[in-house]
């Protein structure tokens, strides 16, 4: 499995951005993706994941502001990230999992700063 991010960027306090990521590869149907990410000096951590039946879970610190989507036929899923804050800079990271293991995508820088 091959996961290609895309969408990250610079922006300002209080604007959006949209994370796109694109699997390719053979894999089985019933599967998560999911976003992490990784500030300078953190460990990494869930913001949000979805499964391929649309189930998603978000971490407490996004609720509200992000939307995790997916398109099945795609084989894509989608951050769409609001009302960012200074905090939420980090390498975004998509993660693909179903019953052959775990696939990380190369990760895409967002900033957000004034």
């Amino acid at each position: 499995v091959q996961l290609v991010e895309s969408g990250g960027g610079l922006v300002q306090p209080g604007g959006s951005l949209r994370l796109s990521c694109a699997a390719s590869g053979l894999f089985f149907s019933s599967n998560v993706m999911g976003w992490y990410r990784q500030a300078p000096g953190k460990q990494r951590e869930l913001v949000a994941t979805i499964t391929s039946g649309g189930s998603s879970n978000y971490a407490d610190s996004v609720k509200g502001r992000f939307t995790i989507s997916r398109d099945n036929a795609k084989k894509t899923v989608y951050l769409q990230m609001n009302s960012l804050k200074p905090e939420d800079t980090a390498v975004y990271y998509c993660k693909f999992s179903d019953e052959m293991g775990d696939y990380w995508g190369q990760g895409t820088q967002v900033t957000v700063s004034s």
